[in-house]
């Protein structure tokens, strides 16, 4: 099966279950503490250190035009939104079911504003220089084609505009690192191979005139500009 296909069976599976995965993804739930600490090693502290650097790229009352890829459910990045009334947000993902669950919440928190698209960060359809800013939280890690996936996120933005977000790294923590290979990789959640710390600033600054990262245990948190 090729990883692609590999990919969306994987994410299929997220969205069907996503109130699990969102319990993990925003510290809500028992067993989502519990994996954040035993796989991750977040403990709380860091976990609300993990979320503040992964959005501080976005300028306070941004009101320009922001993509976001991958929304996944939308369950980190919509109550974001809600504090930029001005911007122009487009959230694109791999995943239909993923997409369908962003939609939902996105209902519920009166966000009809928001644009929803399914599309694959390898090949964005949009033209060049679009946006002022892409927003990837948790992206760069599952994208089957990393090197299409830089190349695009930077071809859409404007000569000055923003990519910001966070990204899994290979080398910080055994625990992570095994779990990375042994399930999420092997599931099709996470495709390597992985960027290192260094390896990432290094990718980065190639790509752009100022790059910022620092981490928070086995995640990278960037912002960079075009």
């Amino acid at each position: 099966m090729q990883r692609d296909a590999v990919v969306r069976k994987a994410y299929r599976r997220v969205g069907i279950r996503a109130s699990r995965y969102d319990g993990m993804m925003t510290n809500s739930s028992f067993l989502g503490r519990m994996a954040l600490r035993l796989f991750w090693g977040l403990s709380e502290a860091n976990y609300h250190k993990y979320i503040t650097q992964a959005f501080r790229g976005i300028p306070a009352g941004f009101d320009g035009k922001m993509l976001e890829v991958p929304v996944g459910t939308g369950a980190l990045s919509l109550p974001v939104y809600r504090d930029l009334p001005g911007a122009d947000i487009t959230c694109l993902d791999f995943s239909e079911e993923m997409l369908s669950k962003a939609r939902e919440r996105a209902a519920a928190m009166n966000l009809f504003r928001l644009k929803f698209l399914a599309g694959d960060v390898g090949r964005l359809p949009f033209a060049d220089n679009t946006f002022d800013l892409v927003l990837s939280i948790n992206g760069f890690h599952a994208f089957p084609d990393k090197p299409a996936a830089f190349r695009e996120t930077r071809r859409v933005l404007k000569k000055n505009g923003i990519l910001t977000g966070c990204v899994y790294i290979s080398g910080q923590n055994a625990v992570t690192d095994w779990f990375v290979k042994t399930f999420c990789s092997y599931r099709g959640y996470f495709t390597p191979p992985f960027d290192t710390l260094d390896s990432l600033q290094d990718k980065l600054r190639l790509l752009y005139q100022e790059v910022q990262v620092t981490n928070i245990g086995s995640f990278a948190c960037f912002t960079c500009q075009r």
